[in-house]
């Protein structure tokens, strides 16, 4: 265990004006804590992604948590936990803790993408991991691949006999698999790591898991920096329809007004509607498989081309494709589009438990769904109700989790809370971060331009953060360099943007 704290100069305890802290001694003790639960052996590993080719030493071990946490002597599963160790030898005692989205996604996978992000932060700090349960190797609740990688691309009659399926195969408990669980096996590696105190990152719907703990937990949290919001309040599914709109409105407005895109796409505003009326009836697509390399045959229909746009609005440098891959199915050339679509619903499948995301919205968001609601929501909309009619068919069927009584009440927190959103985000819209604003007593929204989902690796965010967790302060920080960030050129062929 390396919790050391550090005696520091006074009069300069972050100073920033002199590029970091004056460290005058240093001191190598526990870090205070609370009752003591298991301690957590950690050895040498190195954490890797599905389809990135990057690895990152860390130090792994896994931390055994009851499956029903109201049963200890019932069954136990096992949590993965890493530790990418600080530059620092005496790192302070309160290290980050990276909370992942999804939900289904794993925290030492999903991290090594991003780590490029977290430099500054790991100078000092240790960044703990921990993949969340039904996740990654904490017992994860896959169900087995079949005809469709996704259940919201199967057809009405076929999801009744997946669930079925995907529920005979799962080990575990879906009823256990639920935020607030989640958040209490969290604060369990917090106390068999020995800290007393950390600092929460969450991403996506791992703001949601973020905020979950802060709520558990309120003298746990020293700060928060939250990237894509999701609010207390904000039930998934219900605007996920009238969010991917938005996001393609504003890329169409931006290719109206950027002249090599008007140029080449000059009616790109109705291509889209185009498109997806004749894929009402589904077409076949011959073209050579974008990961194998063989030649297939794709049934293109509404939904896949209407899942793959969302994605792809997901970052800037995807979205740059889209009025190029609009402009060729309009021209017949479907190819590009099929290709895209075998793209990202292959990266989905290799990332996410989907069993496990399942078990979050079915527990946590379905019994909120009101369909006047959701029709309003869904209404002209190229995404429509696909996925929220879905969740419709399986989570009556689905093992739903107790949710606490105030897991949706608007939460009150004093401890400072950075919030981060990028302005064209198809899933997490600055909107909702304002929403959070508004409920914490400290809290500072940065939105970053032009900018889709996951903003703290770009521009200068990156060390507005690290500055914001260094101090647990916004005093001092300058986020006008914020507005120099701008989205990527659009592809204006397939051989990218004009020069």
């Amino acid at each position: 265990m390396r919790d050391c704290s550090r005696s520091r100069s006074a009069g300069l305890a972050w100073g920033f004006a002199i590029g970091g802290v004056v460290a005058t001694g240093f001191s190598c003790a526990p870090a205070p804590t609370d009752a003591m639960g298991p301690r957590l052996e950690l050895t040498p590993c190195q954490l890797t992604s599905p389809g990135s080719p990057l690895s990152l030493a860390a130090e792994c071990g896994h931390l055994s948590v009851p499956e029903d946490r109201d049963a200890a002597n019932g069954r136990s599963i096992d949590l993965r936990v890493a530790v990418v160790r600080a530059v620092s030898r005496a790192p302070w005692p309160d290290p980050l803790f990276f909370l992942t989205g999804g939900p289904g996604q794993a925290a030492t996978e999903s991290f090594v993408t991003i780590h490029s992000a977290f430099r500054r932060v790991r100078r000092d700090r240790d960044i703990v991991l921990v993949d969340q349960r039904g996740t990654g190797g904490s017992n994860p609740l896959r169900c087995p691949a079949g005809d469709a990688s996704d259940v919201w691309l199967l057809d009405d009659e076929d999801i009744e006999p997946w669930v079925e399926k995907c529920l005979d195969s799962l080990e575990g408990d879906p009823r256990f698999y639920t935020t607030s669980i989640a958040m209490r096996d969290l604060d369990d590696v917090r106390r068999a790591l020995g800290h007393e105190r950390i600092n929460l990152y969450g991403v996506s719907y791992g703001t949601r898991a973020a905020l979950t703990y802060l709520r558990l937990y309120p003298d746990r949290v020293r700060s928060i920096v939250l990237d894509g919001v999701v609010p207390p309040t904000e039930t998934l599914g219900i605007d996920i329809a009238r969010d991917a709109e938005r996001a393609l409105d504003l890329m169409i407005d931006r290719c109206s007004a950027d002249p090599s895109c008007a140029k080449a796409f000059p009616n790109i505003g109705i291509a889209i509607d185009e498109v997806m009326a004749r894929l009402d009836v589904p077409v076949p697509v011959s073209l050579r498989h974008p990961r194998t390399g063989e030649i297939v045959s794709v049934e293109l229909d509404r939904r896949m081309a209407a899942y793959a746009i969302r994605l792809l609005s997901y970052s800037q440098e995807t979205v740059a494709t889209v009025p190029l891959l609009l402009a060729s199915a309009r021209e017949n050339d479907l190819a590009p589009l099929a290709a895209q679509f075998l793209m990202t619903v292959g990266g989905v499948s290799e990332t996410m438990s989907d069993a496990m995301g399942i078990s979050i919205i079915c527990s946590e968001d379905y019994p909120f769904f009101e369909d006047e609601l959701i029709a309003e929501r869904t209404r002209d909309t190229y995404l429509g109700a696909l996925q929220t009619d879905a969740l419709k068919l399986v989570c009556p069927s689905w093992p739903r989790g107790k949710v606490p009584q105030d897991f949706r009440a608007p939460l009150k927190s004093s401890v400072p809370v950075l919030l981060l959103s990028g302005e064209a985000d198809p899933v997490t819209p600055p909107e909702n971060a304002e929403i959070a604003r508004r409920q914490l007593d400290r809290s500072l929204h940065v939105v970053a331009p032009g900018q889709g989902h996951v903003v703290i690796h770009r521009g200068c965010i990156s060390s507005l953060a690290s500055e914001f967790v260094e101090s647990a302060s916004f005093d001092g920080i300058d986020t006008s360099c914020v507005e120099r960030i701008v989205p990527r050129a659009f592809f204006t062929s397939f051989a990218g943007p004009l020069p």
